[in-house]
């Protein structure tokens, strides 16, 4: 096994054999993590206990934080979703958009 040929040989033949596995690894993570953020962005279904960190920063652009804040919550409550950003973005929550006041103005913010 001192021959510079069969050393290289074999060195290629391990690295050709554990490259596959390492590419499949990776891309399934890659995936996952592409996926883990689109059900962010789309309106995936929050857990209850995210309502409140997420209406928080949905208000934070707001002067008028506490009405923002009931209301995000109780959207959120029902619909286990809540817009990307501080504003706009209702699109991606369906139930959280269609929700309208006795004057047809949004409830939601």
């Amino acid at each position: 096994m001192s021959d510079p040929n069969i050393r290289a040989l074999i060195e290629r033949e391990l690295w050709l054999s554990t490259t596959p596995n390492s590419l499949v690894v990776a891309l399934s993570l890659l995936l996952l993590i592409t996926f883990s953020n689109l059900s962010e962005i789309y309106g995936a279904k929050l857990r209850p206990s995210e309502c409140k960190p997420r209406c928080n920063y949905r208000c934070s652009a707001t002067s008028h934080k506490k009405p923002c804040k009931f209301f995000c919550l109780k959207c959120c409550a029902t619909c286990l979703c809540v817009p990307p950003g501080t504003y706009g973005n209702k699109g991606t929550c369906p139930c959280y958009n269609k929700w309208k006041t006795k004057e047809g103005r949004p409830k939601c913010p």
